[in-house]
């Protein structure tokens, strides 16, 4: 027996994805064919929900929006081959693995330069120094490997709508 429609607040408790993140979803085509009741209001189906409830999911899991789109087409065709599916995800590690590893060259560089300083009343600090120094610190990546905005991982959050971070 199927449930019943819901709206997109309910959808958005039963999924764990914001009404404005299911919105966004179905802008971009990873929520399809969403009904509408004759008022314009959207209702979604339980298979919407468990839809999205698979890119919350993926979502978690640091998958790209173009990877996501990647995993809901192998979800959805019968007829895959799990190979293709194992590709993606051991991609996806070995790319998590990349990042962790700068991760932890960061915090490397960090802790040496705050190990460096006395923390103290004095003006001088080894910290400051450290960054003020020309080129790149160690264990600092550069270019797409640096972790967006603030130094967080879009990869982790949700990205705002109308942002131009989608999360790869």
């Amino acid at each position: 027996m199927t449930s019943p429609p819901v709206s997109i607040g309910e959808a958005a408790a039963a999924s764990g994805v914001s009404a404005k993140m299911i919105r966004h979803y179905e802008a971009i085509g990873l929520i399809t064919d969403v009904a509408r009741t004759e008022a314009g209001y959207r209702i979604y189906r339980e298979r919407d929900v468990h839809t999205l409830r698979f890119i919350r999911r993926s979502r978690d899991l640091g998958f790209s929006i173009d990877q996501m789109r990647e995993l809901l087409a192998l979800w959805q065709e019968k007829g895959r081959a799990s190979a293709d599916v194992k590709r993606l995800a051991l991609d996806h590690v070995e790319t998590l693995e990349r990042k962790a590893a700068a991760l932890q060259a960061m915090i490397g560089t960090l802790r040496h330069l705050a190990e460096s300083c006395k923390g103290d009343d004095r003006p001088d600090c080894p910290i400051l120094d450290g960054l003020a120094e020309p080129g790149v610190p160690t264990g600092t990546p550069v270019g797409r490997a640096r972790f967006g905005r603030a130094g967080t991982d879009p990869a982790t959050r949700e990205t705002e709508p109308g942002s131009d971070d989608d999360g790869t």
